[in-house]
């Protein structure tokens, strides 16, 4: 039964294992189980603070032989379980980065985050397929799709350019999986986030990108209608090389914003862009011309101030979300979301955001992968900040909201952009995957891990059980 051990089991993994070893009460378990969203914390039987691929091994099979779950933390950002009665692997040391620049090239380790791998690759002119808020980690942000708010639109996912991943499956065995070695696996693994082991090093594609024009325009919030459709009517007429959002936002009250916008009511309106500034500028005249700025961040940047774009929060936080992805943003659609989000609609959501997708991110990837957004033009993220306690509350408003959208909601959706209540419904998962692939994964899932050990995710459930 999970989480039953006794002292002598403890006592032989610590003599097993490198790393630390922590159970509840010990001084350093609290912060081996902290998370990025404070909501979300890890209480699992035991931890092990790996430092090499041996460390995991050792540490999936002691789970094998004493019939635990596993759980994996890197960077914390998405937790969509406590892990309760389990064995968590941090992976947080193994942090090895290596830049091949003659290949175009990086492998990282599972706790390395973007904000290690894009000044290292700057350094060669070289960019990675980095989303929106750099300080997550990269596996899990890859092993869900990985959607990028610049190189997206011309290049796809970041899964659509892994190389290979070693991976230590459920049963305790070190793999080195490429599209030769283990076609399924590889296809599987490429956007079905956690579910077929814990990933040790992932190498992938970078490209030969240096700086964007790009950033962020604020708009007071009671231009939201006119900047959406302005937006909506702008969309079909820019190319691959143009990625934007727009964001609603209600801002709180603290001294790192500027004056303009501490506790203000906004629209955010995210933009970049690959071209010359000069031609990013002539592009976004309509989109300038909507309404007018509070304050314009748009320009020209280098590649390393991506994070620029979305200025996502940094610091952990207390939060709940939900998302959905649209099959179309029509003017009825933009009037229930001005409805469900604008001034007048009593909405007290943090952020509310739909980010255009299209481009090379409805395209297959060269090695095909089972990424469960492809095709989708929209995708809607919904940001509640504040307590366990307001939980009800926030919840409610974020269903409200999400549910509002639902004549124009897909079934499928974004893996990365998934709560944990979102996350932890099985028929809610297959059906962001799609029946087809979710049976492809499924069987996958069976031959890999037919006893459900790495559960404490978006989890797919083996075929048969």
């Amino acid at each position: 039964m999970d989480g039953q051990l006794t002292p002598q089991d403890v006592a032989a993994l610590r003599r097993s294992v490198a790393g630390p070893v922590l159970e509840p009460g010990d001084e350093e378990y609290g912060r081996e189980c902290a998370t990025y969203n404070l909501t979300c914390g890890f209480r699992p039987a035991v931890v092990v603070g790996a430092t090499s691929e041996q460390d995991v091994v050792e540490a999936v099979r002691f789970a094998g032989r004493h019939g635990l779950g596993v759980a994996v933390k890197s960077a914390a950002h998405q937790v969509t379980s406590a892990a309760e009665g389990a064995l968590l692997i941090t992976v947080e040391r193994m942090r090895d980065l290596v830049v091949d620049a003659g290949e175009r090239t990086v492998r990282v380790g599972p706790g390395v985050r973007w904000t290690d791998v894009v000044p290292r690759a700057a350094e060669h002119g070289l960019a990675p397929i980095v989303g929106s808020a750099p300080n997550v980690g990269v596996v899990g942000y890859t092993l869900g799709g990985g959607q990028s708010p610049l190189l997206g639109r011309s290049l796809g996912y970041a899964a659509d350019h892994v190389r290979r991943v070693n991976l230590v499956t459920a049963d305790g065995e070190p793999r080195r999986v490429t599209a030769e070695s283990d076609p399924d696996l590889f296809w599987a693994v490429r956007g079905g986030k956690g579910n077929f082991g814990v990933v040790t090093e992932i190498e992938f594609d970078v490209f030969p990108v240096t700086r964007f024009y790009g950033g962020g325009i604020y708009f007071e919030g009671e231009h939201l209608a006119d900047v959406l459709r302005a937006w909506r009517a702008w969309l079909p007429g820019v190319g691959e090389d143009m990625t934007s959002s727009v964001g609603v936002q209600r801002l709180p009250d603290v001294p790192m914003l500027p004056e303009p916008l501490r506790g203000a009511f906004v629209v955010h309106l995210r933009i970049g862009y690959l071209g010359s500034a000069e031609d990013g500028a002539e592009l976004l005249a309509p989109l300038r011309a909507a309404a007018p700025a509070l304050i314009d961040l748009v320009g020209e940047k280098p590649f390393t101030a991506i994070g620029e774009i979305h200025q996502d929060p940094v610091d952990p936080m207390p939060y709940f979300d939900r998302s959905v992805c649209l099959e179309e943003f029509d003017e009825k659609a933009v009037e229930a979301f001005v409805d469900l989000t604008g001034a007048e609609s009593g909405c007290t959501l943090a952020n509310i955001e739909i980010r255009a997708l299209g481009g090379a991110f409805d395209r297959e990837a060269a090695v095909p992968n089972a990424v469960s957004s492809r095709g989708l033009p929209y995708v809607v993220f919904g940001f509640a900040v504040g307590a366990p306690d307001e939980a009800p509350r926030l919840r409610g408003e974020l269903e409200r909201v999400m549910d509002g959208l639902s004549p124009w909601t897909a079934r499928r959706n974004m893996v990365n952009f998934l709560s944990p209540d979102e996350a932890t419904d099985a028929e809610g998962v297959r059906q962001v995957y799609g029946p087809e692939r979710y049976d492809r994964l499924a069987e996958v899932k069976r031959t890999y891990d037919p006893g459900n050990v790495f559960r404490f995710n978006h989890n797919i459930v083996p075929a048969g059980a």
